[in-house]
């Protein structure tokens, strides 16, 4: 059995999981594991669809994106393969194909 976090309000060790909510039974206070990873001061990435990226994940590009500094066009359903997740407003570096590195908005992809 997987040890579940103390409740972060009261710091009781009673907590218990109801879907993907966790509840402690003695303040009635409810938190999911991801608000916790967001309050610990790790930076959660999402994509468009609000799944969380990582390292080394596959994505594609929900919308036709314009290269700066260039005339072409990066096409919709563009796949980017082992993306790495960076710090910054453009939240995503890759190498694409053809076009070589670049960094892209996480609200532009999607996970496959």
């Amino acid at each position: 059995m997987s040890k579940l976090p103390n409740c972060p309000k009261c710091n009781s060790e009673y907590t218990y999981e109801d879907g993907s909510m966790l509840i402690c039974p003695e303040c009635s206070h409810e938190w999911t594991l991801q608000a916790e990873a967001e309050d610990s001061g790790e930076k959660v990435i999402k994509d468009a669809n609000g799944n969380i990226l990582q390292d080394g994940d596959t994505v594609t590009v929900i919308k036709d994106l314009k290269v700066k500094g260039s005339s072409s066009v990066l096409k919709i359903g563009t796949k980017v393969k082992n993306i790495r997740l960076v710090d910054g407003d453009h939240d995503i570096d890759c190498k694409i194909d053809g076009f070589g590195a670049m960094k892209l908005k996480s609200e532009f992809v999607k996970k496959v």
